[in-house]
């Protein structure tokens, strides 16, 4: 078995029973629209690796889905955590886990958008040491 099994993130797929409404919002706290849609589909790629963040009208989801935030938080890196936090909250996002700092150089915080999806944000000098290596 290779070891790398799990490379790298495709698709992050949030559910969205206002799928309009949930492009929109993305549109905006992201500042470009999707690149790709289809009926009941809408993918944007952000990042600095291009990472895919998919929204998917509900009505697609599979049976037994949780209704209600729940499950892994996925942490996108940010370059101002506070600044970050404040606007997705401005945007409408209700407060999931308030600004936590994890030791030097890692904080996080997480939210809800309005369509009950779970958004984490952290700054992370991981992140920003495995950028630096790959823009060498």
């Amino acid at each position: 078995m290779s070891t790398n099994t799990l490379r790298g993130l495709s698709t992050i797929s949030f559910w969205a029973e206002d799928h309009a409404a949930a492009k929109k919002w993305y549109a905006e706290l992201l500042g470009i629209e999707p690149y790709f849609e289809r009926p009941g589909y809408a993918e944007f790629r952000i990042g600095d690796y291009q990472h895919e963040l998919g929204l998917i009208d509900s009505r697609y989801a599979p049976a037994g889905s949780a209704a209600s935030p729940g499950g892994a938080v996925v942490y996108w890196h940010v370059d101002d955590l506070a600044a970050t936090y404040e606007r997705l909250l401005s945007l409408g996002a209700k407060p999931y886990e308030a600004p936590t700092e994890r030791g030097v150089g890692f904080v996080t915080a997480s939210v809800v958008d309005p369509f009950g999806n779970i958004l984490g944000i952290m700054y992370n000098r991981h992140y920003l040491e495995v950028l630096g290596i790959r823009e060498s």
